[in-house]
This record gives structure tokens, C-alpha cells and sequence, in this order.
């Protein structure tokens, strides 16, 4: 049997998230008195009892909710080359074997170091291959929407970005806002601050990672499973959102 787990956070109006999306809903009554004159549909008969369709303008960047940062995120050129883009990302990398690495008890100052990687991988008896999708736990997404969930989560460094792209990893991913450390955190380090150092890697290393994950407390195990986190596409943007899922054979 084939059991399907939503890693995804929804778009919402509540909370108080630092960049808020603006949701404006029409429901079939609405809809109806806004359309049926333009479209012709006036007389009695046209359109069921109800109205017309229900419909939604959604305002928001691409990196609002879950979402996957294209290399075009990070820097126009990646290894010398123009950065993709997110309708460019293949998706052959969105589709994968996937584990999950859990550091949900660091503290948010904590950074995720590649010591604590080879530690994490050598506890869960996981050797990573090319194009596995490497997903990180640290609980961040218990926070959403309240306010301060941005700067929940330990996160990783320059270094161990690296290290992942080096054994082949295509596409990371982590249920907090950023893959890097909180925002407050870096801002607090001496000058030069590294700001977003682990996305800078993206200028060097090719690469694509997956932001503001949820439940992946509740994948059963740490390895043997898939991922598929196809971005919506959309033409020369920085980044796109996501529906991503855990497929588990059991």
C-alpha cells in the first residue's frame, strides 16, 4: 500500500508572518454579479441557482509557504554558467529517494555543521547517494504562522552546503524559513556577518533547496522513501511553490 504524506505548509491569511500573502476569495454569488454582464450571461437561466464559480487573486512572492529556491535565487551564474531559473530546474531532481536528518533538539544558534551530518547519517546507518533528496528536521514549522516562526530552527553553513552538493545532492530541504541559520542569528555575527552564506553556495555549486517543509516528524523512517516536490512553473522566476509529499511503501 501506498501511503502519501503531506510535507507542505498552506498558504494562509492568519498568523503573523513577516511577509504576508494577500488572499481576496469571490464566492459563486459574487463571482456571478462581477461576470455574468461581461460574459453575457445575464438572463434568467444562465447559471445555476448558486451563481457562478468561486474563485481566488492571490497576491505573495514565490517564496511565501513551501516552496522550492531555484539557482537563479542565489546568483545570476552558477558554476560559470546563467543560473537556472525555476521553470528551468529539471525535474528529474524534484523526484527522488529521500532521507531525513533530524536536529530538531539543536538550539536555533546551533549551526548544522558537517560533523553532525556524517554523526546524523552514521545514527540512521545511511550511506547518500547521487540525487537523493536530503531533507533537514528541526521543528521550525510548529511555529507557523505565529509570529517569530522566521527565526525558529538550527540551520546549516557554507561548509556543510558543500558537503551535501559534493556527494552528489541535488535538491535539500528543511521545515524552517530559510536553509540557512535564523536571520536574527546571523545578524548578530561580527563583521563579515556571511549573511546567507549556505545560499551563496548556489553561485558556486549547482544546486536547489526546499524551504518552510512540514510534518517531516512524521515520516516513519529515516530513509526509504521518495520525495516529489515539483515546482509550480513559472517563467524566469527565482523560486516556486510546492506541494511536496512523502510517498511511502508499506
Amino acid at each position: 500500500m501506498t501511503r502519501i504524506i503531506d510535507l507542505s505548509l498552506p498558504v494562509t491569511t492568519k498568523g503573523d508572518l513577516r511577509f504576508m500573502p494577500e488572499v481576496q476569495s469571490f464566492n459563486h454569488k459574487t463571482y456571478a454579479e462581477m461576470r455574468k454582464k461581461p460574459l453575457g450571461l445575464d438572463q434568467e437561466g444562465d447559471l445555476p441557482e448558486w451563481g457562478f464559480c468561486a474563485i481566488e487573486k492571490v497576491s505573495m512572492t514565490t517564496h511565501v509557504a513551501t516552496h522550492l529556491d531555484a539557482p537563479w535565487h542565489f546568483a545570476p551564474q552558477s558554476e560559470g554558467k546563467p543560473a537556472k531559473t525555476i521553470d528551468q530546474v529539471p525535474l528529474e531532481w524534484c523526484y527522488a529517494d529521500a532521507c531525513v536528518l533530524d536536529f530538531h533538539h539543536f538550539e536555533r544558534s546551533r549551526p548544522i555543521l558537517i560533523q553532525d551530518l556524517k554523526e546524523a547519517l552514521n545514527t540512521i546507518k545511511y550511506r547518500l547517494k547521487p540525487r537523493d533528496i536530503v531533507l533537514i528536521r528541526t521543528d521550525a514549522s510548529k511555529y507557523y504562522p505565529q509570529e517569530g516562526y522566521e527565526n525558529q530552527g538550527a540551520g546549516l553553513t557554507a561548509d556543510s552546503t558543500r558537503w551535501l552538493i559534493d556527494q552528489g545532492i541535488k535538491i535539500t530541504g528543511i521545515d524552517s524559513w530559510t536553509w540557512d541559520q535564523p536571520f536574527d542569528v546571523m545578524l548578530e555575527r561580527p563583521r563579515p556577518k556571511r549573511f546567507l552564506e549556505a545560499h551563496w553556495v548556489g553561485a558556486e555549486m549547482e544546486y536547489c533547496h526546499l524551504e518552510s517543509l512540514a510534518n517531516l516528524d512524521a515520516i516513519p523512517r529515516p530513509f526509504g522513501f521518495k520525495v516529489a516536490a515539483f515546482p509550480i512553473k513559472i517563467e524566469g522566476a527565482s523560486g516556486g511553490w510546492v506541494r511536496a509529499v512523502a510517498i511511502i511503501e508499506e
